[in-house]
């Protein structure tokens, strides 16, 4: 008799579990943490059932399961039709809004973004950051580049043609290396090349060509057979000419900006001009380059007015 018991019992948990799964299979993942939760609760009660059949609480439980049992089919179907109504939402607003981009997962932007990557590591631009002259930087400035260089990548993983990066001079026992693992999540799984080697003996010098403010030659294009080199310094004593004498010493070729070309000192209280920036400012401009072949609308985006220019042709 018992035995007869426990096996209905059982047959009715087996029936309970297979509609349980059948809604689990209808609902997203955001919902099945709450959901096991709920199949959890029945479970004890049921196993509260089995135990005490003979005393007579067989009528209790089974209310309680059941009450539970209603609660988490109705959240169900409200996350249910919640879903239906923003996806008629979206079908809707793309209808509307034909050039809009459908959203994508998380998962396929990454995929996405790994093959752009890859495609430019074989036949897109190169960019080589050198960073063998942070041996007497502060800690302070350190930080600062390593920042620098967190946005720099930020920036290349979303553009549409993005370049090849390689941090060249650059040891991974060095106090640079730590401060980038402290200042950004997953450096160690960026996609880019790590190097202690200089970038003078990494490539063809022919091939070079150094980006430094201080060259009398103003950049005209972006070529994907050369690799451009930025110095990766932050120097709170802005000590003169120090990339531009590297680039020197190694007969490189060098280039700056096209800043005094197409952009104008604007008055400002300070009286304050400079065409020195930040590597990831610098990337900016190359990249919006590369993609759009426009100076100004490159140079707009890199060059802040805090730097004391303006495009020749804006309105005062």
């Amino acid at each position: 008799m018992d035995w007869k018991l426990e096996g209905s019992a059982w047959e009715t948990k087996s029936h309970m579990l297979l509609g349980q799964e059948c809604l689990l299979e209808d609902i997203g993942e955001d919902d099945v943490s709450e959901s096991f939760q709920l199949l959890q609760i029945d479970m004890e009660c049921e196993s509260q059932e089995r135990g005490s059949l003979p005393t007579g609480s067989v009528t209790w439980c089974s209310k309680n399961v059941q009450r539970k049992q209603k609660h988490w089919e109705k959240i169900v179907a409200a996350k249910k039709s919640k879903r239906k109504q923003e996806k008629e939402r979206r079908k809707a607003n793309r209808a509307e809004n034909p050039g809009i981009r459908p959203q994508h997962s998380k998962r396929f932007l990454r995929t996405l973004t790994k093959e752009r990557l890859l495609e430019a590591k074989h036949s897109g631009p190169r960019l080589c950051i050198d960073l063998s002259m942070t041996d007497h930087m502060s800690k302070k400035e350190l930080s600062r580049l390593a920042g620098q260089i967190r946005r720099l990548y930020g920036s290349n993983k979303k553009a549409d043609k993005p370049f090849w990066i390689c941090l060249a001079g650059f040891s991974r026992d060095s106090p640079l290396y730590e401060e980038c693992l402290r200042m950004n999540d997953g450096f160690s799984s960026y996609m880019l090349d790590i190097t202690e080697e200089d970038c003078f003996s990494l490539f063809p010098l022919e091939t070079l060509v150094y980006l430094t403010p201080d060259s009398e030659h103003a950049l005209e294009d972006v070529d994907v057979n050369k690799i451009y080199i930025l110095g990766g310094l932050v120097d709170e004593s802005i000590q003169k000419k120090v990339t531009f004498q590297k680039a020197r010493e190694h007969s490189v070729q060098t280039a700056r900006l096209p800043i005094q070309e197409y952009m104008i000192r604007r008055q400002n209280g300070k009286n304050y001009y400079s065409e020195i920036l930040a590597i990831n400012q610098v990337f900016d401009i190359l990249s919006t380059y590369f993609e759009t072949r426009n100076w100004p609308e490159a140079l707009k985006k890199g060059v802040s007015s805090g730097k004391g220019y303006v495009l020749q042709n804006s309105v005062e």
